[in-house]
């Protein structure tokens, strides 16, 4: 079996703790799963480069997953010369329309290709179509040496469930919206369907965000989303607004919602999603995005009509929503383990 180094890069953030962001669950349920199915996986979090070297010797890899994209082509270099029988995979965890707004993203996967001994990893089928296409133009690969660059590692997420049903007694309604603020996640159209869908129920709305975590000009979405709560301040309706937590924590904070919105404009995954679908609750996510969320639960990201539509099929169904989400969640992590084990299984 492959001996498999994933790279996780610690970002010295005051205010967050990279031990609770979606990018380290993401990894650490990977090489959980690849550890569980005796492939020798080891996972390290790294302040910067100058410590790759040593970890490499030290437990002299066949492959080295690079999550994120986050080591310096120059230094790659170096780390290539240095270790040319290693396998390195820069994995990204973005689809195109997401990357299109991280500064120096696609010129970065251009020169990581430059490299004899690196491979181009994505979590999306899309971004892996998408990647493969440029980086075949850019290079003059055939068709071969795209696929053997270019390849396909989904996530994978950890299958214990919950069941729960939703208290229809209130006189409020709780809809979790979680997650990084940023434009692409789509808050506000979100937040409209949600007053839309709670005022339809007869319901007060209690908003739950996470607003802390503000990413990619998001710092006017959220400035938005809390004035038009301040102005429907007679309404009853409420934003409720969390801390970045641990990922015990939040669990136990998505168990508590009626339902959870996901209908993001881009998403090649959403963790956040499955950690709803796994405590019980009931999703909305975006037609097309999520790629194991059902599409009759699914919304157009851009229909505030279409939202609360989908909202009303959740509550009013919430059981068969969870059951057809956790089935469908199931079905993509059974592919992912045998992606993952035909790709690093082999001796």
């Amino acid at each position: 079996m492959s001996k498999v180094l994933f790279l996780l890069h610690r970002d010295h953030d005051e205010i967050h703790d990279e031990l609770s962001s979606t990018l380290y669950y993401a990894s650490t349920f990977v090489h959980e799963m690849l550890k569980d199915n005796e492939i020798d996986s080891t996972l390290e979090i790294l302040a910067n480069s100058n410590s790759i070297n040593k970890l490499v010797t030290k437990y002299c890899p066949d492959y080295v997953i690079v999550e994120s994209l986050w080591v310096n082509p120059i230094f790659f270099s170096y780390l290539c010369n240095m270790h040319p029988n290693i396998k390195w995979i820069g994995r990204s965890h973005c689809e195109i329309i997401h990357l299109a707004g991280v500064y120096y993203s696609i010129e970065q996967v251009s020169l990581y290709s430059d490299f004899k001994n690196i491979i181009i990893g994505q979590n999306s089928q899309r971004a892996t179509h998408d990647i493969s296409i440029y980086l075949k133009s850019r290079n003059n690969w055939t068709d071969e040496e795209t696929s053997n660059k270019v390849i396909y590692l989904p996530n994978f997420y950890p299958q214990i469930y919950k069941t729960k049903k939703i208290n229809k007694d209130k006189d409020y309604i709780d809809i979790g919206c979680f997650g990084a603020i940023r434009l692409l996640k789509n808050h506000m159209i979100q937040t409209i369907a949600a007053i839309d869908f709670a005022n339809q129920i007869g319901k007060k709305l209690r908003f739950h965000i996470n607003a802390t975590r503000i990413e990619m000009e998001g710092d006017n979405v959220i400035d938005n989303i809390k004035k038009l709560f301040e102005q429907l301040n007679t309404s009853g309706h409420a934003m409720i607004t969390h801390e970045w937590q641990s990922r015990k924590d939040f669990l136990t904070l998505c168990y508590e919602m009626d339902i959870g919105m996901q209908v993001s404009i881009t998403e090649s995954f959403n963790v956040v999603a499955a950690d709803l679908v796994s405590q019980g609750v009931p999703i909305v996510g975006s037609i097309g995005e999520i790629p194991w969320a059902v599409t009759e639960f699914s919304a157009s990201y851009s229909d505030s009509e279409d939202i609360t539509k989908k909202l009303h099929l959740a509550y009013n169904h919430s059981f068969e929503n969870v059951q057809a989400h956790q089935a469908s969640l199931k079905s993509y992590t059974d592919r992912t383990i045998k992606i993952w084990k035909e790709y690093f299984g082999k001796t």
